[in-house]
């Protein structure tokens, strides 16, 4: 009996110690929104200058932080943080729609170079048909799409939106992101939950014109879903056609469907839901392979007794369809004074537990950027000192590409000083270094991710820079863009 519990013993330490170990992949994220100026830059106007300024030590934050992407909204009412032939300058970047900024220079350009340069995934965040935020008091160019194609668009309550029935609509979309895709070295585009607008109570939204001309027989339900489900399947096409490493993604309200409604549904009371109310059929999506991944909002806390936190990460664990899931965490509602379940400190740890404890969720995007500015909770302290000590690669994609990269080589210059090649003709993101104890056997599995450096094809490492003991083992791996390692190389 003793030698029985000594057994059960070890077996539960060793599944402690496992699940502890920070992991090599994992998606982590925030989302930058632009919009009304939520995160970036924090007022309309400000000079370019201090624009970059706020954009580097926001980035600097996060990558304290342990994050390895942002998710930065470029488009947010069919207007651009970048120089656009279709669209007009934002007014959230220059306080007036169509003005460029002055001195010029591309925001998305400088944006992107500097989340490559620290090793960070840049994804180009898009809303498909918001088009005028404020009728009340948005800056409208003369050269907005709005001014050009008014026949567009349909007013609902205090938005002005494109009209997702109209063939010429998604045409305009997906010139909009085949422009970006083009020119930007971009690793994602990026749409969010607002296909069709949330309901307005006793409000229909007002397409029935479109709906006459387009429905060919179908109920406005299955229309409206059929015209989301077009412009999907268009833009992942452009997307792919013009560079098939650029991944896309959706990150849709949290629940797609009640079971009390659909018995696939998750087994939530949610009074609204992407299939029924905006018209999004994210599983359809998924299963058709149509988007490369998913990142439910999942704003709720652990606690909710209708869409509670754990419930709807199994659901949307278990309709995948192989497709990469990442969870979206509501961080700023520890900032609302009525949230009390975010007020506890261990509720955001709770809920990063549970995605690391689901095989089939792989990170997480928090919303939103300036929420880390006030530390709630301590939560950043726990990121950098617990969760994200180390860093983490974001998963591979193996339908986009799962060929990795060749091994790298080396030159020993001084004891623990080395000069660090890749050879092959493909351009890389860089090197990850792995530490192993002196004792361990030398598995991958068994192995930390201590630091992922950036670099092209040669770079000089220093151990003694890097987070290593004496005695510890050290391995070097190649990094390709879409986050596959080569096989290991020991330095020492």
């Amino acid at each position: 009996m003793r030698s029985f519990i000594v057994s059960v013993f070890c077996i539960l330490f060793s599944i402690s110690l496992s699940a502890q170990k920070s992991p090599h992949y994992e998606f982590r994220a925030v989302w930058i929104a632009t919009v009304d100026n939520i995160d970036w830059p924090s007022k309309k106007g400000l000079p370019v200058d201090k624009q970059k300024d706020e954009f580097i030590r926001l980035l600097d934050l996060h990558k304290r932080n342990g994050m390895n992407a942002v998710v930065m909204q470029i488009r947010p009412v069919a207007d651009a943080f970048y120089p656009s032939r279709f669209e007009p300058w934002s007014e959230y970047l220059t306080g007036k729609q169509g003005q460029a900024p002055d001195p010029y220079y591309d925001p998305l350009q400088f944006m992107i170079e500097e989340c490559h340069k620290r090793g960070m995934e840049f994804h180009a965040w898009m809303n498909p048909y918001r088009a005028v935020f404020s009728i009340r008091s948005s800056s409208i160019s003369p050269t907005h799409v709005t001014r050009l194609y008014p026949q567009w668009f349909v007013t609902y309550g205090n938005t002005k939106y494109f009209d997702p029935g109209l063939p010429e609509v998604r045409d305009h979309v997906n010139k909009v992101v085949r422009d970006i895709v083009e020119r930007y070295d971009l690793d994602a585009i990026h749409f969010d939950d607002y296909f069709y607008p949330y309901r307005i109570p006793g409000r229909e939204f007002p397409d029935a014109a479109s709906f006459l001309t387009y429905g060919n027989g179908m109920s406005k339900d299955d229309w409206r879903r059929s015209n989301v489900d077009s412009i999907i399947v268009m833009l992942g096409k452009t997307i792919k056609s013009v560079n098939p490493r650029v991944k896309f993604g959706i990150s849709p309200f949290g629940v797609w469907r009640n079971k009390r409604t659909d018995p696939r549904g998750s087994d939530s009371k949610a009074g609204v839901t992407n299939y029924d109310d905006l018209y999004a059929d994210i599983l359809l999506w998924l299963e058709n392979g149509w988007i490369d991944y998913v990142a439910p909002q999942l704003y709720w806390e652990t606690s909710h007794p209708y869409v509670g936190f754990n419930m709807l990460l199994d659901w949307w664990a278990n309709n995948t369809y192989g497709r990469q899931l990442f969870i979206g965490q509501g961080i700023y509602r520890a900032l609302e004074p009525k949230s009390l379940p975010w007020h506890r400190k261990n509720e955001l740890p709770k809920q990063i537990t549970a995605i690391r404890s689901n095989p089939n969720a792989l990170g997480s995007i928090y919303f939103s950027s300036a929420t880390f500015n006030r530390n709630p909770n301590g939560w950043n302290d726990s990121l950098r000192n617990n969760y994200y000590k180390y860093p983490a690669l974001v998963p591979p994609m193996r339908w986009i590409d799962s060929i990795a990269p060749l091994a790298p080589l080396f030159d020993k210059l001084k004891r623990d000083e080395f000069r660090v090649y890749y050879r092959g003709a493909e351009p890389i993101k860089g090197f990850a270094i792995y530490t192993l104890p002196r004792n361990e056997d030398e598995d991958i599995n068994n192995a930390t991710l201590v630091q992922i450096i950036v670099a092209d094809k040669t770079t000089d490492i220093d151990l003694n820079d890097i987070r290593t003991k004496d005695r510890d083992k050290v391995f070097i791996s190649s990094i390709d863009r879409n986050n596959n390692v080569s096989d290991w190389v020991k330095l020492r």
